[in-house]
């Protein structure tokens, strides 16, 4: 069957084609691709193209196709897997594959294997790593942002405390304890002030800091302190931007005592540092931020390190229990990834979305690969309502859902724009 997709083909240059796919194999699964939300990795993969560690060398010959963070339908199930998967199933894939230690992964490394597709094959090594999961929700792009927001999971689960006198860590933020977010009213920090008020373990406070008002007022439309005191935490939001003294500041809303976790979501030194100023005893900060500098670094105390103690670490990614978690718990509308979203497109902008990334405002970028439609932001579509009906539909809904994302404005705009 034919399928059109955005594939890499060497360094910048992206290139929206329609091929042929080959015939599943008895080991292999056939999938519709609805929903691909872009990553900023995406955009560094086809700035690097084959000098990147995950796309091959011959890309060139063998283009591949980009997108890793989607959601879509199981179409036809080879005869290894039928017992386990059918026809008509909702999936997501944990993409950080690391199969038999190889760097290739759905997005970068394969020629009939990723999110900006209309149909993909996903092959042997997925289901036998047990990465495809299944998807019991509404909105297809719940599934898809379920790898960002697993990432957000992982990074709650991979700090860790010790005890005295004894060797052991205890991993995951203190419960009832004091998050700081730094950096933290972009998409990431969305997501990840959605999970310190909805997931099972949660903190007493937490405070959000940045230093675009406008961000923050967003924030804080949508997670208001009055339901975050309803969900037995205290939150605040706070724009470092003018303060003098960030980290004294920050500790006064916490009585000096400093902050058991800190979560540092932009590759800024000052917040790094910062981060490391707050924490308390037997605190731990994790550098979530991914720089693209390689030699990023800054000042941390050693004497708190030694004597405190406190923990600097980082993480990148989750893993597939990470993101069986935030499905989970999208399903059962605990966590709302449609915070995180500020635009929509079809597949004809999904190239030209990628290589401007970096330029483009707001929040996730989400492509639908069966619509043609020009990216555009959520607050956008109301405008374009002036000249075509459709659009002032999609607004509408739009705007009953405090004008965020759903599985309503998803089913209309599949229904009525795909092509």
């Amino acid at each position: 069957m034919k399928t059109r997709a955005v594939r890499i083909y060497g360094e910048n240059d992206l290139r929206l084609e329609e091929f042929e796919l080959p015939e599943i194999k008895d080991d292999e699964i056939l999938a519709r691709i609805v929903s691909n939300s872009i990553c900023m990795s995406t955009y560094k993969a086809v700035i690097q193209g084959g000098r990147h560690k995950r796309v091959p060398d011959d890309v060139a010959e063998k283009p591949t196709i980009t997108g890793h963070e989607f959601a879509g339908e199981i179409i036809k199930v080879g005869k290894k897997w039928q017992d386990q998967f059918e026809p008509g199933e909702k999936f997501a894939v944990q993409p950080a594959l690391n199969y038999k230690g190889s760097p290739y992964a759905p997005g970068y490394s394969y020629q009939y294997f990723g999110g900006n597709t209309e149909y993909t094959i996903i092959p042997q090594e997925v289901m036998e790593l047990g990465y495809l999961l299944k998807y019991e929700g509404d909105g297809f792009y719940e599934a898809s942002l379920s790898e960002p927001m697993s990432c957000i999971v992982g990074g709650y689960h991979a700090v860790y405390h010790t005890e005295s006198n004894n060797y052991i860590h205890k991993m995951g933020i203190v419960e009832g304890g004091k998050v700081a977010l730094l950096g933290a009213a972009g998409p990431m920090g969305l997501g990840a002030i959605d999970y310190a008020l909805h997931a099972d373990r949660k903190p007493a406070v937490v405070v959000v800091t940045d230093i675009n008002q406008d961000r923050l007022d967003r924030a804080a439309a949508l997670f208001t302190p009055e339901e975050a005191k309803k969900q037995g935490v205290e939150l605040h939001y706070i724009n470092t931007a003018e303060m003098e003294d960030v980290p004294a500041e920050l500790k006064s809303l916490v009585e000096g005592e400093g902050y058991d976790d800190v979560f540092v979501y932009a590759p800024v030194r000052a917040l790094a540092e910062q981060g490391d100023q707050i924490l308390g005893k037997d605190g731990c900060m994790n550098f979530f931020a991914g720089p693209t500098d390689k030699e990023l670094s800054a000042e941390f105390n050693l004497y708190n390190i030694h004597y405190s103690p406190t923990h600097i670490m980082g993480s990148t990614g989750g893993n597939d229990d990470d993101m069986r978690e935030s499905l989970k718990l999208s399903a059962a509308g605990r966590l709302n990834p449609a915070t995180m979203i500020t635009h929509v497109g079809g597949l004809d902008s999904a190239a030209d979305t990628i290589q401007n990334l970096p330029k483009i405002p707001g929040g996730k970028k989400l492509i639908y690969n069966a619509v043609d439609l020009e990216l555009t932001a959520l607050e956008d579509f109301a405008k374009k309502g002036e000249q075509d009906p459709k659009y002032a539909e999609l607004a509408e809904i739009i705007a009953d859902n405090k004008g965020l994302w759903s599985a309503k404005a998803e089913k209309y705009l599949l229904d009525n724009f795909s092509k």
